[in-house]
């Protein structure tokens, strides 16, 4: 199974994991949408861009804080949040998830699937 099809199967397993998941995408921290699985009219290179920028900001602000390196940061609006999740020093994992969701169970399974992509990246 080639390095992608590995990827794509992480993010797969996630969406079946928790399926109220709108989204789950692993970008680059240039920002580049390497694999994804989203619903509707989700723009995943939109998507990719935006989630790689939060991590930039999150680790920025983390290190002017000295809290240390980042792990995960999140957007909370009235309908819906994303989660975003450092995947090593490579990539990003960004969930897409009504507010309804249970974060505690997003991050049990998002945080084992990041730890998986940054092996893979």
């Amino acid at each position: 199974m080639s390095k992608q099809e590995q990827l794509q199967a992480a993010i797969d397993h996630l969406r079946t994991a928790i399926p109220e998941l709108q989204g789950a995408l692993v970008a680059s921290t240039d920002g580049l949408p390497i694999a994804y699985s989203m619903g509707g009219s989700s723009d995943p290179v939109r998507i990719a861009a935006m989630a790689a920028t939060a991590l930039g900001l999150g680790k920025r602000i983390g290190e002017t804080l000295g809290a240390g390196q980042l792990a995960e940061t999140s957007v909370t609006g009235s309908t819906g949040q994303i989660l975003i999740y450092a995947a090593g020093t490579k990539g990003v994992l960004a969930v897409v998830a009504p507010t309804w969701s249970s974060v505690g169970l997003i991050h049990l399974e998002a945080r084992d699937t990041s730890r998986r992509i940054a092996e893979l990246l």
